[in-house]
């Protein structure tokens, strides 16, 4: 009687991976990842049941085809390690910019409490809670807007700014969107919290940025009149959600009748001005962005103020924009006489912005463009922080407030 002689193994050729390499794999981490894997169950086939390593591999190989098949590019075997992928969620939402994006909405909430406790008591600081909600609310709605424009703008930074997550392929349009909706529903949920007279305002900002970017940026040269308005928006949401205006929500009691409109309304000269001032300021900051971009959106058939009148005259425009921008940082300061602090800084760094300005007249060009964008995020930084600093000194010490005003 013969003796079944045992299977001898046949050995794996030599290059052969036995598990098949999603094409869009993009990162050699994840190849390693793999590869590892691969080798891993190579070993257990050795040590121990091949049936039961033949199940963890036919696993292993479905999901890798599972992925492909539904081009999940958020999955680690995807697009490479963790950390790339929280980068490229963290570069969305421009943090070369941040300086600017979360003083803002800190200052609004420091200037509304500061001026409203002025004029019915003694000057104070907003509630700890509500100033940093708020804050984190105003920073979440900025930044919905960034990713929202990046996902309807995927074809012009393709040429412009290849290297950003959605046109990289690190990050899906559908992921982007789904990242833009919770960041504006959180601020959503924060502004609605916090007064109702917000939340409107926030809608209307939310719409009127997303109609920029779905339809305005393509159909028309002036584009960039609807990005002002809608950040001009947000200093206003913040202050309605500190002192309410008295529409949907009964004003502050105890001030004076002057500062109140004839249907006992409340929306004083420096929450107007502080509005207008980022609307100007706006317009200027992304005009230069758009002068950075002009390529791409000349290739792509965006109508933009500099692909249609050329970046010469947009530099000029640029120019007079943040002349009157900066006007209106001196009228904020004096409608809520703020001190020397404020003033100091705002007025510096606005003679340093329009230096700026005029090198971008004297040297029109698009790489100089992206320059001053950054430098407008920045001056407008210094000038959200002075005011901070200047709100908290002038609480703090009780003469600060009498060397400029009696």
């Amino acid at each position: 009687m013969t003796k079944n002689k045992p299977k001898k193994k046949r050995p794996a050729k030599a290059g052969r991976n036995p598990f098949p390499v999603c094409p869009v794999f993009v990162s050699s981490d994840a190849l390693s990842l793999h590869t590892g894997i691969s080798s891993f169950f190579d070993y257990l086939s050795t040590a121990i049941d091949v049936s039961k390593v033949s199940r963890f591999r036919l696993f292993y190989i479905s999901c890798v085809s599972l992925c492909h098949v539904l081009n999940c590019q958020q999955l680690i075997f995807m697009a490479g390690s963790l950390s790339e992928i929280v980068k490229a969620y963290i570069r969305m939402l421009r943090p070369e910019i941040s300086f600017m994006d979360i003083t803002l909405p800190a200052s609004a909430a420091m200037l509304s409490y500061f001026f409203v406790t002025s004029l019915t008591g003694d000057p104070s600081f907003p509630p700890l809670i509500p100033f940093l909600l708020a804050t984190i609310g105003g920073y979440f709605a900025i930044t919905s807007s960034y990713i929202f424009n990046d996902c309807f703008d995927v074809d012009i930074d393709e040429i412009n700014l290849p290297d950003r997550p959605l046109p990289a392929g690190i990050v899906s349009r559908r992921s982007a969107i789904i990242y833009a909706s919770v960041l504006a529903l959180i601020s959503a949920l924060i502004s609605l919290w916090l007064s109702i007279e917000s939340f409107v305002v926030l809608v209307i900002a939310v719409s009127v940025i997303t109609l920029y970017s779905w339809y305005f940026k393509r159909n028309t040269p002036f584009s960039f009149l609807p990005v002002g308005v809608a950040y001009g928006l947000v200093p206003v949401g913040i202050w309605l959600a500190f002192v309410p205006a008295g529409i949907l929500v009964p004003a502050p009691e105890g001030i004076p009748p002057e500062y109140l409109t004839s249907s006992g309304f409340f929306m004083p000269l420096p929450a107007i001005f502080f509005g207008l001032m980022i609307c100007m300021t706006d317009w200027g900051f992304t005009l230069a962005g758009v002068c950075r971009d002009v390529v791409g959106d000349r290739l792509r058939g965006a109508p933009t103020l500099p692909v249609t009148y050329g970046i010469p005259k947009t530099s000029v425009f640029i120019m007079i924009i943040w002349i009157i921008g900066i006007i209106l940082s001196t009228a904020i300061g004096i409608s809520a006489k703020l001190g020397p602090i404020y003033f100091a800084a705002a007025l510096l760094s606005g003679l340093w912005m329009l230096r700026k300005c005029y090198s971008f007249i004297k040297n029109p060009e698009p790489a100089l463009g992206g320059k001053l964008f950054v430098n407008g995020s920045n001056y407008r930084g210094i000038m959200f922080s002075a005011m901070i600093i200047d709100i908290i000194v002038n609480v703090l010490l009780s003469g600060y407030h009498d060397i400029l005003w009696q």
